[in-house]
């Protein structure tokens, strides 16, 4: 089975932190906004203390998906090229003549 990935883990788990702090101070019963900027503070705060290594993970994720030594190629990019090359060549032959 595959796990999940780092991305969807760290980004459930910031809407948690950020949700779970949320109802508890609107079931309480304070101000709506005041709620939300508390929430929201409490979860940027705890994301930076608790979620080091997820976050981590993912940035080294991304950085090595943006730092390939070789770019990905698919087939539909490989037919779009093709068409590209095509219609240039055709443009330069038609103002040839």
């Amino acid at each position: 089975m595959k796990s999940v990935p780092v991305w969807l883990w760290y980004t459930a788990l910031r809407i948690l932190l950020f949700a779970v702090p949320l109802a508890v101070l609107l079931a309480v019963g304070a101000n709506p906004w005041i709620s939300t900027v508390v929430a929201a503070l409490f979860g940027l705060s705890a994301s930076l203390l608790f979620l080091r290594r997820p976050r981590e993970s993912m940035s080294s994720d991304l950085y090595a998906a943006r730092h390939r030594e070789t770019p990905v190629v698919r087939d539909d990019d490989e037919v779009e090229d093709a068409a590209v090359d095509r219609a240039s060549t055709e443009r330069t032959e038609r103002t040839a003549e």
